[in-house]
C-alpha cells in the first residue's frame, strides 16, 4: 500500500494531467467551430447560466464591455448567439445561445457527459460527496489564485531580435 506522501502526490499529478485533457478538449472543441477559447468558455457560461445580460457575461469571462462587444459581435455574425431584448427591461439586451450552438453542444459535450455520469453512477454517495467536495474547493483555491495573479504587475513582453 502507498504511504500517504506517494497518494497525495499521485492525486495531484491525475489532477494536473485531468485539467491538461480538459484544456486539450476544448481547444479541439473551439478548432472545430472556427473560434477562440474565450469565446468558447462564453458559449460555455450561457450553456451552464442560460441568457445573461452583456454585462453580466462580460464579467463572468473576465472581460471589459468593450471586448465583450467584440466576442458578441464575432459569435452572433458566426450564428453562435444572438442579443434578444430584455424581458422586463427595455434598454437592455440578453444575450443567448442559438440552436446551431445548442447542435454543436449536442454533438460534441452530450457524449461526454453522458459517459461521465455512468462513470458517477457507480460510485456510492460517500465517494460522490467527496468527489464533489474536492471539485468545489479546487474550483474555489483557482479563483482565489486567478485573483491573486491578476493583480500581479504585467511583464514587459520579451525582446525579438531582428534578423541581419
Amino acid at each position: 500500500m502507498k504511504d500517504h506522501k506517494a497518494l497525495v502526490q499521485q492525486a495531484s499529478s491525475e489532477m494536473r494531467t485531468y485539467q491538461t485533457a480538459v484544456d486539450r478538449f476544448d481547444e479541439v472543441v473551439t478548432n472545430l467551430l472556427g473560434i477562440n477559447r474565450t469565446d468558447g468558455r462564453c458559449l460555455d457560461i450561457l450553456e451552464q447560466r442560460g441568457p445573461l445580460t452583456a454585462g453580466e457575461l462580460a464579467r463572468a469571462c473576465g472581460l471589459t464591455t468593450g471586448a465583450m462587444t467584440t466576442l458578441l459581435d464575432r459569435l452572433e455574425r458566426l450564428g453562435y448567439l444572438r442579443r434578444v431584448p430584455h424581458p422586463t427591461d427595455r434598454r437592455r439586451v440578453m444575450v443567448e445561445l442559438t440552436a446551431k450552438s445548442r447542435r454543436y453542444i449536442e454533438q460534441v459535450y452530450m457524449p461526454v457527459g453522458r459517459e461521465g455520469r455512468d462513470l458517477l453512477n457507480c460510485l456510492s454517495d460517500s465517494q460522490l460527496e467527496l468527489i464533489a467536495k474536492v471539485m468545489q474547493t479546487g474550483r474555489e483555491l483557482l479563483e482565489r489564485h486567478t485573483e491573486r495573479v491578476e493583480k500581479l504587475p504585467k511583464k514587459a513582453p520579451a525582446r525579438t531580435r531582428k534578423a541581419g
